[in-house]
């Protein structure tokens, strides 16, 4: 049944000859309700007299709710659903395509219930509450998603993550790090549970690292494993990472986003068969290896990164959005990867990825690390100040002038400063980058069709550049990027 979402009405409607085609039960109203255009004008379609009694709704990403209509001549359209619809649920709708995207996190906590599924979803080990957060496109694919799966010993890869040590290289010896009584009990529990999954098992390695805990932000305790010793003489992977901009080109026409996290992403990925010795750790109670990538080898980063770090969807249309997802989650599961679906977003206009936003109107700073910026004190070391530095530098394609602005920061950490001597300019400086974080445009996806427009200045401290666009209807400049370059001594 064709359903309008119509957000100017003031209630639900369904149309009295559909209802009693249907044979859909009636509620006569406690009291009769005027119908009134927009103007105030009464409608010819006459008062509300009845509603329908409990109805069940089957809405269009296969969840249901229950809800009680009024009863109007509606005309052409059977079902209408107005503001209060709107405003119990709170949809994210695609209007051009005629699309709900997804649901609210209240809606699915509170309002929504989903139907058993009419397909098989096999041994999928999804409850029916993450069922209903899964879009019915992809329940044939929800053991995509599974916790049960993902928790079991991955199947060796040409992926598989190599030691491979420098020659005439000796195995380190760690020492054994002693723990406090909550460690120690912290400590078995998960030495059982990584042995009952099979992602270590004892050893007689040669080679032994320590073992210990840090706090977490919760106050949990988080494992660690000094690998510093294996590191060393590991043979380093060189491997060239993604550039970030350039992949940020490719989103240039795409208008739907899925974000996928692979569950437990590290354990996904083993140890290459032979290598499992040099991951050997030592505990209070027994000697280890790992037979998945632990945390700290040194090419454990690069290994995830490469193969499998997040994974961002993308797609023109919502047809084809849909046959992309289903594709990357059928590639998934025949290499027994898993998402784990409490981290993941689908079918999304805009989404968070690598540390920005991302929409079909273009890029823009993560609002959180705006924030952090903002709330960043005034550096009291020079580490301190380099870490500003660094963590803003991530940011200076959303900066205009950027070198110009941060030249007086970045002069005092030079000569091998131990002291911070904060200048007039300095602090107008930090405080004025700051500034900058918060009114930093969105940078639109250039149009390669399209012509550019590249505006450039100089200093006596730096170069800088804008390269803008007109887009959208009628035509408008936006910046699709800002260049900055602090001079060097020799430029100057």
């Amino acid at each position: 049944t064709v359903v309008l979402v119509d957000s100017g009405n003031a209630g639900n409607f369904i149309d009295r000859d559909f209802a009693r085609t249907h044979a859909i039960p009636l509620v006569p109203c406690v009291s009769h309700l005027a119908v009134a255009a927009v103007d105030g004008r009464p409608l010819g379609s006459g008062q509300i007299q009845h509603t329908t009694d409990d109805l069940t709704l089957l809405s269009g990403a296969l969840q249901t709710e229950t809800i009680r209509l009024f009863v109007l001549s509606t005309s052409q359209t059977p079902i209408i659903l107005g503001f209060p619809w709107l405003e119990k649920h709170n949809p994210t709708i695609f209007w051009t395509e005629k699309q709900i995207l997804r649901w609210s996190d209240s809606c699915h906590k509170h309002c929504l219930s989903p139907l058993p599924p009419k397909m098989e979803v096999g041994d999928a080990h999804c409850s029916s509450s993450d069922l209903a957060k899964i879009p019915r496109e992809y329940w044939d694919l929800a053991e995509a998603f599974s916790k049960v799966k993902a928790s079991q010993l991955s199947p060796h890869r040409s992926t598989d993550c190599a030691i491979d040590l420098l020659p005439g290289s000796h195995p380190p010896k760690g020492r054994v790090f002693p723990l406090s009584q909550p460690e120690s009990a912290a400590m078995k529990a998960y030495i059982d549970e990584e042995l009952r999954k099979g992602f270590i098992r004892p050893s007689t390695s040669p080679t032994s690292a320590g073992f210990f805990f840090v706090k977490k932000k919760d106050g949990g305790l988080r494992p660690c494993i000094d690998y510093r010793g294996i590191n060393e003489i590991t043979v380093k992977f060189r491997y060239p990472l993604p550039l970030v901009p350039a992949a940020l080109e490719q989103l240039r026409t795409a208008r739907f986003f899925t974000k996928l996290d692979l569950r437990s992403a590290y354990n996904l990925i083993r140890i290459r068969k032979g290598d499992e010795w040099k991951t050997g750790f030592s505990t209070t109670t027994g000697h280890y290896e790992y037979l998945v990538m632990p945390f700290g080898l040194v090419n454990s980063p690069s290994v995830v990164i490469v193969y499998i770090d997040d994974i961002l969807i993308y797609s023109d249309s919502f047809h084809d959005h849909v046959n992309h997802v289903r594709s990357v989650l059928h590639r998934l599961m025949q290499h027994q990867l898993y998402s784990k679906l409490e981290k993941c977003e689908l079918h999304q206009i805009k989404v968070t990825f690598l540390g920005y936003i991302i929409s079909s109107e273009g890029v823009a700073m993560d609002d959180s690390k705006v924030q952090a910026v903002v709330n960043w004190p005034q550096p009291t070391t020079v580490k301190e100040l380099q870490r500003f530095l660094g963590f803003a530098n991530f940011y200076r394609r959303f900066i205009h002038n950027f070198s110009s602005i941060s030249a007086p920061l970045t002069s005092m950490i030079k000569g091998g400063r131990q002291r911070l001597s904060w200048s007039p300019p300095a602090v107008s400086a930090f405080q004025e980058l700051k500034h900058r974080f918060t009114t930093a445009p969105i940078l639109h996806h250039p149009d390669p069709d399209r012509e550019f427009i590249v505006e450039v200045d100089a200093s006596s401290t730096g170069i800088g550049a804008v390269l803008s666009q007109r887009q959208g209807n009628p035509p408008k400049m936006y910046p699709c990027a800002f260049y900055s370059h602090k001079l060097t001594p020799a430029e100057l």
